[in-house]
């Protein structure tokens, strides 16, 4: 008797295959616009599916080690990774991940779009990039901080083109080096100590408790300079070299004391480094205020990163699943015919709709920031940051226990690859601040900034548009924001009380629903059969929390 083996096609082109992309970069960038962006994108979807799964699967099958001495006892602290792991890297640098919103010939081509174009890249490349995505995110977080008017420009000069080039031999990324044990979230407990040295210099001691991208050529760290008060407002941003001059050894006063030993992202080398004198560059003046403030741009940009890999694991999940589902067998007919898995594919297509719409349109607010100086986009993105970056974070977990749980008990054989799914997709609402977390900031947002004025004229002009698309979806927009309308009055009534303090992450979550429903409203508008689907079916689950498998089944060729 034959042994039987379940056939698996990998999932097509992701480019190609994905209409809802194709048409949202339509209406950003305009035909022209998208036109310019075909190419990279194509080039991009063909690595994805070729050289770059493969190089994904190499560097989740032999993880990071690291190597405390060499052979004669000297302390080395050297991390070595796989020749997929160096692979991703140089791919990021080809298809400029990172570069694009810096090149000039790309401003010149999209202006501030060019955001738009590199969330696209970010949404082929981050899912099968063995979470090469977080050093990228942190390259870009650190190349948009040496941007800022205050750093020193030798310093710029000397980091920022690397950080942004396109030649694999040049490249470099960044590590991020802010938590410590004793405050994870809480900066305010920071202890690490920068101290100017008698020739000028500065230096850093202290410990940092976890370390991303710990083979990084470089990191960015925050630390109080020497004779600073209390709190977090005096915190600084520092450039640490990773390596010496010679590039390979380790800088002085650099010690990796540790590998972390995650439940995810396994490639990625993660680290506790202690730093003994370890020499460093400030980013801006250590003694002066706004140090804090200079390192958000870092955070924000890192936060969009974080946003953008929720949204594309989870298309790339659901794309997994569709593949797998038109192969399996049940009941003697494919699983892709069966009413009930249709109908929760199709849920999960409502949310991976929603949670692109999301992730794109702060890349989108980003580039306005930073091309045009637009205040309008710069208030918005306040609260949009952290909306976006807690909601996907949150819809990335759901989503990724779903799709391992249509593979059945393939899905929990971690030689399938799909448990990794999973595991890679629970450090989304954790990195760069946990939901609770993002959830306070954005009541901040709306109490110090007046951010909630941005987010309700969104709404209300979503409205407005839905009335064209359907009665039913204008009143379930006009309904949710109605709510929020009151619930954002109290806040800025009584910020601190228990109710409103208790409540910010249900409030925070229902920011972002209501947001979302508003963007696919706005993309719904151009005609788009997917996007005016998606837009009644996500109201219909996030604002009212119908019930929506009957229409998900029915529209599952639609959604996807």
């Amino acid at each position: 008797m034959d042994r039987f083996v379940q056939a698996v096609p990998a999932p097509a082109d992701p480019y190609a295959s994905d209409p809802f992309l194709r048409s949202w970069l339509d209406r950003v960038l305009g035909p022209a616009g998208h036109a310019a962006a075909k190419d990279r994108l194509t080039a991009l979807a063909a690595d994805v599916v070729g050289s770059l799964r493969a190089a994904h699967s190499d560097a989740e099958t032999h993880p990071p080690k690291l190597i405390r001495y060499d052979a004669w006892g000297a302390r080395v602290d050297r991390i070595e990774t796989s020749a997929g792991w160096q692979e991703q890297r140089a791919a990021a640098a080809r298809h400029a991940v990172v570069a694009l919103p810096y090149l000039p010939d790309a401003r010149g081509t999209w202006g501030a779009a060019a955001r738009v174009v590199q969330h696209a890249l970010l949404h082929l490349y981050g899912p099968e990039s063995a979470t090469f995505s977080c050093p990228v995110a942190m390259a870009d977080g650190a190349a948009a901080l040496l941007c800022h008017p205050e750093v020193d420009p030798a310093v710029r000069d000397a980091w920022l083109p690397r950080l942004v080039a396109t030649d694999p031999s040049v490249t470099v990324t960044s590590g991020q080096w802010m938590t410590e044990s004793q405050g994870g979230s809480d900066l305010s407990r920071s202890s690490t100590v920068a101290s100017l040295m008698d020739g000028g210099g500065w230096t850093l001691t202290g410990e940092k408790w976890f370390c991303s991208a710990a083979d990084s050529a470089m990191a960015v760290a925050l630390a109080r300079p020497d004779g600073a008060g209390p709190g977090s407002r005096v915190l600084a941003p520092f450039l640490i070299p990773r390596y010496d001059s010679d590039g390979f050894s380790p800088a002085p006063g650099v010690r990796v004391h540790r590998l972390k030993d995650k439940l995810g992202t396994r490639a990625l080398p993660t680290a506790e480094i202690g730093l003994d004198g370890a020499a460093a560059l400030p980013l801006g003046d250590p003694t002066s205020p706004g140090g804090l403030t200079r390192a958000m741009t870092l955070v924000v940009v890192t936060r969009l990163h974080n946003a953008a890999a929720a949204a594309g694991g989870m298309r790339r999940g659901l794309a997994y699943a569709l593949a797998f589902a038109a192969q399996r067998t049940v009941a003697g007919g494919p699983l892709a015919g069966s009413p009930l898995h249709r109908a929760t594919l199709g849920t999960l297509a409502v949310d991976a709709a929603g949670a692109f719409a999301l992730a794109a349109h702060a890349f989108a607010l980003l580039g306005r920031v930073e091309v045009g100086a637009d205040p309008a986009a710069a208030a918005e993105l306040r609260i949009v940051a952290p909306l976006a970056k807690l909601t996907t974070g949150k819809l990335a977990v759901a989503s990724a226990s779903e799709y391992v749980e249509s593979f059945g008990g393939a899905g929990y054989v971690e030689d399938t690859g799909v448990p990794r799914l999973l595991r890679d997709a629970q450090v989304l609402p954790i990195w760069e601040g946990t939901t609770n977390v993002l959830a306070l900031d954005a009541l901040r947002a709306v109490v110090r900034e007046d951010a909630a004025g941005p987010l309700l004229a969104r709404l209300d002009a979503a409205q407005d548009t839905a009335r064209g698309i359907a009665p039913a979806l204008a009143d379930q927009l006009a309904a949710a924001t109605a709510a929020l309308r009151a619930d954002l009055s109290e806040v800025t009534t009584d910020p601190t009380a228990a109710a409103v303090v208790a409540g910010a992450r249900g409030l925070a979550l229902r920011m972002g629903y209501a947001l979302t429903a508003a963007l696919l409203v706005e993309h719904a508008a151009t005609g788009d059969e997917q996007a005016e689907v998606a837009a009644r079916l996500w109201a219909r689950r996030w604002l009212r929390h119908d019930e929506i498998a009957v229409d998900a089944h029915h529209n599952l060729d639609v959604l996807t």
